[in-house]
């Protein structure tokens, strides 16, 4: 069945106050898009992938939604303006699950981030108002260390690359995944396994490598985290990849980026060593023209079927408990 993208209500049927996440088998997901301007659309597009895939004979439907605080360019402004539910409008018409993105850090800590108090209010009433929420990388360190006090740790080279994962087959999100579960990191900061172990999380999936995948906390509803994006599209490490390339030859980072391991096949990989071989030889912004976008093609999206089964054992959990709280067998909505 496929998804619907919900439009955001018009002002004169903004609704007063919370009313649950809708009636009937349909499940309705809110998605809180806090990703900066150049990448606002592309998130969109993957998470709206990633749920269609999943959704199976689901009935799903998304709302599109956004921190009012995250500092925003008069392009996505209206982009948002035109299909984005404001905040208030989602929370007060309310959703079966949300999730939320995170979003480049303009702050050396989080708590000084310009969203920080109204994401806290977010993470509460996610809390108290749906069967499940998922938090994605910049947006999980912060619910971590709001919820339990844990604060990432910056990392002393950016983890950015797809790793090999453990997993923990046990749990109803990881059914029908096996080790290794191949996901993509793209991050400068990490939570430690051990500190999320000692406060309560179950580790789904982790690697000695990239360290936490994905973890999960029961509290008032089911707390879902990633610090690796199952969402990315084939080709969104490279784009993220040629873009830091960009960075180093315009002087605004220090070091030219490393190539993401276990991303690229060796004919891609040879391509952009010689590319970098040039770059550090005559850095300048000119050199950037010549980048080899070709080499896209040598990316290998091999995550990506993985990443439709959780998401898919996801909606699942968010059907079984929509079922059981209408009195309705599971078979009979889907």
């Amino acid at each position: 069945m496929p998804l619907e993208l919900d439009p955001r209500p018009s002002d004169s049927s903004a609704p007063a106050g919370f009313r649950g996440g809708g009636a009937g088998a349909t499940i309705v997901v809110g998605l809180l898009n806090n990703m900066p301007d150049p990448a606002l659309e592309a998130t969109e597009n993957q998470f709206a992938g990633l749920l269609a895939a999943a959704a199976g004979s689901l009935s799903v439907k998304l709302r599109l939604s956004y921190l009012p605080e995250v500092p925003r360019g008069t392009a996505a402004l209206e982009h948002i303006g035109r299909s984005y539910w404001r905040l208030e409008e989602l929370l007060g018409q309310g959703v079966d699950a949300l999730i939320v993105t995170g979003t480049e850090p303009r702050a050396a800590l989080l708590s000084a981030e310009p969203y920080w108090e109204r994401f806290g209010e977010v993470l509460r009433w996610a809390e108290a108002h749906t069967s499940s929420s998922v938090w994605s990388c910049l947006a999980a360190h912060a619910a971590v260390q709001l919820l339990d006090g844990v604060s990432r740790q910056r990392l002393a080279d950016k983890r950015f690359g797809v790793f090999d994962h453990q997993v923990n087959s046990a749990h109803p999100l990881m059914h029908g995944i096996s080790a290794p579960l191949r996901m993509p990191h793209s991050r400068w900061n990490d939570l430690p396994v051990a500190r999320l172990r000692t406060a309560g999380y179950s580790l789904l999936s982790w690697s000695t490598e990239s360290g936490a995948d994905l973890f999960v906390r029961q509290r008032g509803s089911l707390f879902v985290f990633f610090q690796g994006h199952p969402e990315y599209e084939r080709t969104t490490l490279f784009r993220e990849y040629r873009r830091d390339v960009a960075r180093y030859l315009n002087g605004q980072q220090e070091s030219y980026p490393p190539l993401p391991p276990g991303y690229l096949t060796p004919a891609a990989s040879a391509v952009l060593r010689q590319f970098r071989e040039r770059a550090l030889a005559e850095r300048s912004p000119e050199v950037f023209a010549q980048f080899p976008i070709a080499a896209a093609d040598g990316a290998q999206g091999n995550w990506q079927a993985s990443a439709v089964r959780i998401y898919a054992n996801w909606l699942q959990l968010l059907a079984q408990t929509k079922a059981a709280a209408a009195g309705t067998p599971l078979a009979a909505q889907v």
